[in-house]
């Protein structure tokens, strides 16, 4: 019963933490602590993909008439605005697809409980987002060179701690790129990597059955419906320029985290 709790408050970490920007691998690792797993990161990978998948899933349902209208403008086989925004997709993709696939051996060293690194890393996210609250001038939309950039971004936000949204988000308000556009690049953008990640580990053999069945439906169902109501809030949150107070949130738990680490 412990363990199937567990997987629940893994799945609402995980599903509010994706969209919000507070780092979902940050917190899932801080989860991890707060629980006393002493799992690597290899021994938890089956229930991260899934927590993972659950989410990419939300990001299609919320954004179902943009899929769709995307998909109709990529089979009439033309230059058109869905064949461009995809375009822009995998250009963003390049920069976290080359991290992944040379450093995958590294990553995963990152993410053994290291605690400090996470607080760390969630003070430059806070720093980010309290930059990008600022930003006045949002009203162009996604280019070439913004794509590459905001690519970047989603490539350093592999750290643990660093918000993957955070930092894309943060990046696009801060090249004055419409917010909501932000908020969407940014979400859209990586459903095709989470699918790609899952592709390699299946391919890899990396999973193993640490989790069971109950377990991994629970973590799926609560991540996935937790990410739809996430999602939407964030859209609404991004438009209003309400970031800074997530940015209070994460130098908060950053302080909170080394306290106990240090000090307790």
């Amino acid at each position: 019963m412990l363990e199937l709790f567990r997987a629940i408050v893994l799945g609402i970490v995980q599903g509010l933490t994706e969209f919000l920007p507070v780092s979902s691998s940050g917190h899932l690792e801080l989860t991890k602590w707060i629980f006393g797993d002493e799992s690597l990161a290899g021994e938890s990978m089956l229930m991260t993909v899934t927590l993972h998948a659950a989410t990419a899933l939300a990001t299609l349902v919320v954004f179902r008439k943009d899929v769709a209208e995307i998909l109709r403008d990529l089979f009439r086989f033309e230059w058109n605005g869905g064949t461009r925004f995809s375009a822009l997709i995998v250009v963003s993709m390049v920069p976290a697809a080359i991290v992944g696939v040379l450093y995958d051996d590294l990553l995963t060293t990152l993410f053994d409980r290291q605690i400090v690194l996470v607080a760390l890393m969630l003070v430059v996210t806070g720093l980010l987002l309290f930059l990008a609250d600022r930003a006045r001038r949002t009203d162009k939309a996604v280019g070439w060179s913004d794509a590459i950039l905001i690519g970047l971004s989603q490539a350093v936000a592999i750290l643990p701690g660093i918000s993957r949204s955070g930092a894309t988000i943060s990046t696009s308000v801060l090249l004055g790129i419409d917010r909501e556009k932000s908020a969407r690049f940014s979400f859209l953008m990586v459903v095709p990597l989470i699918l790609g990640k899952m592709a390699k580990d299946l391919l890899d053999g990396e999973f193993t059955a640490t989790s069971s069945a109950p377990e991994l439906i629970a973590g799926f169902l609560a991540a996935f419906f937790t990410g739809i109501l996430a999602c939407v809030w964030m859209i609404k949150l991004v438009k209003r320029a309400k970031l800074k107070y997530f940015a209070y949130y994460c130098f908060t738990v950053a302080l909170v985290v080394l306290l106990i680490r240090f000090f307790a």
